[in-house]
């Protein structure tokens, strides 16, 4: 008898703790321990341990020195153990988000899939723990659900002591690269600011720039303010969102509800704003930049 969508949600949102790890026991192989991208850019997995504790509790014995890879009772149990994730064929697979956690390094997005029964369990994304899915979360959204820590970027003049001169009606939640610099603010000037949020009390909202002489910047929202998404950040991911996803999928044992797919690319769409035609969910190849 299946258990109950909620009971599922329940003990998703409690146990997630199966890891998906690089292998790091002895006698590892470079197909069990591969860097997180090869030369063409394809995303490796490497080893996914079915019941991590076999996997400890062998480790803990190599390093105890009991175990030197010579008792077939205990290595063939270890290798059985062991799934090479890269040899699962790569297939695309969509649906709508139940439930969104962790970051971007090992995050993980549950999501029913379409088609599929309401009683049938989610089945589970798992974003790779070296942070190198291809997330992208696109739409627009009320200015409402702008946080500390997102970077948002817009277009807008600033005074001299650092204050936009009118109220923001519209601006972008996005994610840099890493490598990126973002030009000083020039009073004055209207210009390009791209910061992330410091606080936000009310609708007044505080961003830093790292460069420039001006670097606190004071902002208001407009009570209809809407922000546009092109993020790769799980935190602005909801139950709803449409989801594309490319990845491998695992069903067997250690797998998360109705499986676990080791995603490669994942974008989220969000549903169209009241008065809006609804985007049609681009595939995950499609929000290749």
């Amino acid at each position: 008898m299946r258990r109950p969508i909620t009971s599922f949600l329940v003990a998703f949102a409690v146990v997630l703790t199966a890891l998906v790890a690089q292998a790091s026991g002895p006698y590892t192989t470079p197909e069990e321990s591969p860097p997180p991208v090869a030369a063409d850019g394809t995303i490796q997995w490497g080893v996914f341990y079915k019941d991590p504790s076999i996997q400890k509790a062998y480790e803990r014995l190599w390093s105890l020195g009991a175990c030197r890879n010579t008792n077939r009772a205990i290595t063939v149990p270890v290798e059985e153990n062991k799934l090479i994730i890269d040899r699962l064929p790569e297939a695309d697979y969509e649906g709508r988000v139940v439930l969104a956690t962790g970051g971007l390094a090992g995050g993980k997005i549950s999501f029913q899939q379409a088609p599929a029964a309401a009683a049938s369990p989610p089945v589970v994304a798992q974003l790779h723990p070296a942070g190198v899915t291809r997330l992208r979360v696109v739409g627009r959204v009320p200015g409402s659900m702008l946080r500390q820590g997102h970077v948002i970027r817009l277009v807008t003049d600033v005074d001299e002591a650092g204050r936009v001169t009118e109220p923001v009606a519209a601006f972008e939640i996005v994610t840099p690269p890493a490598d990126f610099k973002p030009d000083a603010v020039r009073p004055g000037t209207r210009c390009e600011i791209v910061a992330a949020v410091r606080s936000i009390s009310g609708s007044v909202v505080v961003v830093h720039v790292p460069t420039g002489k001006v670097r606190r910047i004071a902002l208001e929202l407009s009570p209809d303010a809407i922000a546009t998404l092109d993020a790769a950040q799980l935190d602005i991911i909801a139950p709803g969102d449409a989801i594309a996803l490319r990845g491998r999928i695992w069903t067997g044992e250690g797998s998360l509800g109705g499986g676990t797919v080791f995603a490669s690319e994942v974008t989220v769409t969000k549903p169209a704003l009241p008065g809006e035609v609804a985007l049609a969910p681009p595939r995950p190849a499609e929000a290749r930049p």
